[in-house]
């Protein structure tokens, strides 16, 4: 009989479960990469206009909190 460690240390080996998630992930991050280096001019004002919105509220609630 086999011991326990090894007999899981096999069923990891077997196992391909998580595959296909790493593999969605990185197409995901690919397009991500490649739609920044097609259109920064374009999308760079929008992005920076939602972060500096999203700022000034975090800004504003930590004043009020205080």
């Amino acid at each position: 009989m086999m011991p326990y460690w090894k007999a899981a240390a096999l069923r990891l080996i077997g196992n391909r479960g998580g595959q296909d998630l790493i593999e969605y992930a990185l197409m995901a991050g690919f397009v991500a990469v490649a739609a920044g280096a097609i259109f920064p001019a374009t999308l760079m004002p929008d992005v920076s206009y939602i972060f500096s919105k999203v700022n000034m509220y975090f800004s504003e609630a930590a004043s009020e909190g205080s």
